[in-house]
């Protein structure tokens, strides 16, 4: 069962069960999500389970039960939240192995997180999140990544910023989805302890690799001027301290035929010839408008010829 309350009375019952407790105090109380409950649900992206809703009335010492407008099965169509969750109840479009779903892929091992909230046998939260810079990725995040991940999944994206950081999201609910995932060998949590990297299937063909660098690129690569003293030389770099990740991305590139730099400090490399640097622009490229704004800021004579 779903609890929808008066417009601002979710925010208001969390925010009073909270009090001074810190949010992972709160959550642990609750056996829900940390980030779940302090953005979706307070936030009032989300409607609150019966069982989530009689423990914050008995947390906070309050009733709000004159405060609820409708109570609403838990087949409705939204994700549920709370201990008692089996994860979001929309069917889960079936992914082609395409170069959309390598894009994608590319995105998640770049910026994105998969997660799941588990306490004992029951689940609470399954999610992909994929996160960057509030102002400089917000078309990539509300606008590409949104309509994408309709188009391959048939899921909604969800926008989330937080107040006083300079961090923007997108945020994906669904059990499927992440089991999706896992059954790639993409698995939940630090990916850098769990070394996930490039899925092979993604490896069997260039139109698939050339996608998912697209993807990996979008969120962990950057684009900047090698010198002051020749600004038309232009280099792009890729960053990231997964390194089993760092070397099958570097591998990738050598497979589609660009000769990147070797790993430096373990968590970065280089493509710097010019003509690698043409080349990616027209084979790969960027879908991160912030990347492309940059690359017509620089104005190089490379960059000139590949439009």
């Amino acid at each position: 069962m779903r609890i929808r309350l008066k417009n601002g009375k979710q925010k208001e019952i969390i925010l009073l069960s909270k009090g001074m407790l810190p949010w992972d105090n709160l959550s642990k109380k609750l056996n829900i999500n940390r980030g779940y409950l302090s953005n979706e649900l307070k936030n009032e992206k989300m409607l609150l389970s019966d069982n989530l809703y009689r423990g914050l009335c008995k947390i906070s010492n309050k009733n709000f039960d004159m405060f609820i407008i409708e109570r609403l099965k838990d087949n409705w169509g939204r994700s549920k939240g709370g201990s008692n969750s089996s994860g979001s109840l929309i069917k889960l479009k079936s992914p082609q192995k395409d170069e959309k779903l390598s894009e994608f892929v590319g995105s998640v091992l770049g910026d994105g997180n998969i997660n799941y909230y588990k306490k004992g046998k029951k689940v609470g939260v399954y999610s992909i999140r994929i996160t960057g810079d509030k102002q400089k990725d917000e078309h990539y995040h509300s606008v590409y990544l949104k309509n994408l991940i309709k188009d391959i999944f048939n899921l909604e994206g969800r926008i989330i910023t937080v107040k006083n950081k300079n961090e923007r999201s997108i945020n994906v609910y669904s059990k499927q989805l992440v089991m999706f995932f896992i059954n790639m060998g993409i698995n939940q949590g630090d990916k850098i302890r769990n070394k996930s990297t490039i899925p092979k299937w993604i490896f069997s063909k260039k139109k698939f690799l050339r996608s998912c660098i697209r993807g990996l690129m979008d969120t962990d690569g950057s684009i900047f001027r090698m010198s002051n003293k020749d600004q038309n030389l232009i280099r792009i770099s890729f960053t990231n301290h997964n390194s089993k990740l760092l070397e099958d991305t570097r591998k990738g590139l050598i497979v589609l035929g660009f000769y990147p730099s070797k790993i430096i400090m373990n968590r970065q490399f280089f493509i710097s010839r010019q003509e690698d640097i043409k080349k990616y622009l027209k084979e790969v490229g960027f879908s991160n408008k912030k990347h492309l704004k940059r690359i017509k800021i620089f104005n190089s004579p490379v960059v000139q010829r590949s439009n």
